[in-house]
């Protein structure tokens, strides 16, 4: 976890945590399989605006400081987390992006917490990228991305506020 959680979040965390535990069970054995595939991996055919597009439609456009690379502790490239902002609706997409088993149903998370609101996150087991959206006009957001190695989740994003309006 990145944030500390208040114990009034406690509720929240023990369903994100077993959520997560959910998807890393039903996914470890399409990860062992995807990982051991040749080092030629499919690269992700979606970028962070056609994901949100797809999802939510509208038109989305990056923002500043709106992209951390996911990095395992080997050094592995497994993701990317991008915010997204559509100017038309208010509205903020955090996109995670797979670097690792692309095109296998595998965890992959995205979350996002907007200034007086808890972080809520979208997860599930899917070949290329997970989303979630939240209106934000006149807040600030903060975002995070994660998505499962092997049996480990690794993520990023960022823990401050920023995008604010």
């Amino acid at each position: 976890m990145r944030a500390i959680f208040a114990p009034e979040h406690l509720e929240d965390l023990v369903r994100k945590l077993a959520q997560r535990l959910a998807i890393s069970i039903t996914s470890a054995t399409v990860a062992a399989v995807a990982l051991a595939s040749p080092a030629h991996a499919a690269s992700n055919p979606y970028s962070a605006a056609q994901a949100c597009s797809n999802d939510f439609g509208g038109s989305w456009a990056s923002v500043t400081g709106g992209h951390q690379a996911i990095t395992a502790p080997d050094g592995t490239k497994v993701g990317d987390v991008y915010l997204m902002y559509n100017s038309g609706t208010g509205y903020n997409c955090v996109a995670t992006l797979k670097s690792v088993a692309v095109g296998s149903a595998t965890g992959v998370e995205a979350g996002i917490r907007v200034e007086g609101g808890s972080w809520v996150y979208a997860s599930g087991n899917f070949k290329y990228y997970e989303t979630i959206q939240r209106s934000a006009v006149d807040k600030c957001v903060m975002y995070d991305g994660d998505v499962l190695y092997g049996t480990n989740w690794e993520g990023a994003g960022r823990y401050s506020w920023g995008n604010c309006g």
